[in-house]
């Protein structure tokens, strides 16, 4: 039985019989499928089972691939490529600093130990300065003879103005600190809670001279830091 042709269906005889692209074809019928021009063995290009010639062969596009095994071979091999690649830059560019770094358990505790060590730091620098200022004692702390003293404080740092207060204490009686005062200047004299105050002198009305019976210094200290006994 002979095979249909490839173009107009009828059957080929085998002396004008021509296989290709896996479809016999008449030798007239074997012709590009635009321009019809008569193409041979030798002259024709394929394109899905169907002959053109090589002006009219379809332009294949590249923009779809298939997915053959070797296609998806390839693509597997790119990714694992651009990780390693990635994977490399990352390790070159730790430690420059422009680089995100992740907040890994071990950053978490250098941050949380970097924060406790700024915070003890801020508090010995608060405490300093306190004592370099002079600075009044806390309000909770209270006396029962508080009451017969006048309850303005000092609120200006030891060297500038003296702050005002009460009348001036009389010449040559003994006086008892009721707060600790730090000496801001060399002419003044440091105090501790419950020290006796010897041989006071008014001077003005903020301050006195007397000596400290603890340490033997004589000074200037403030008269609302201590109270007469």
């Amino acid at each position: 039985m002979n095979p249909p042709c490839g173009r107009c269906n009828k059957p080929v005889y085998p002396t004008e019989k021509i296989n290709c692209l896996d479809k016999y074809w008449h030798k007239g019928c074997f012709s590009c499928e635009v321009c019809k021009m008569a193409l041979s063995m030798t002259n024709y290009k394929g394109f899905e089972k169907k002959p053109y010639c090589s002006m009219h062969y379809p332009k294949t596009s590249f923009t779809i691939v298939t997915d053959t095994p070797e296609n998806l071979r390839l693509k597997q091999q790119t990714m694992l490529n651009s990780q390693a690649l990635y994977k490399e830059n990352f390790e070159k560019s730790k430690g420059k600093g422009f680089s995100v770094v992740a907040d890994t358990p071990e950053m978490q505790r250098l941050k949380k130990t970097q924060d406790q060590i700024s915070n003890i730091k801020y508090h010995e620098e608060f405490e300093k300065s306190k004592v370099r200022e002079g600075a009044p004692p806390p309000e909770n702390r209270k006396d029962d003879e508080e009451q017969n003293l006048n309850p303005q404080r000092i609120s200006q740092p030891a060297g500038q103005m003296r702050p005002a207060a009460g009348a001036p204490p009389s010449g040559g009686g003994r006086y008892q600190a009721l707060y600790s005062y730090v000496a801001a200047e060399a002419d003044e004299v440091s105090l501790q809670e419950g020290d006796l105050i010897l041989d006071v002198e008014p001077i003005d009305e903020g301050w006195m001279f007397g000596c400290n019976q603890r340490t033997g210094q004589r000074g200037m200290l403030p008269v609302n830091y201590v109270r007469p006994v």
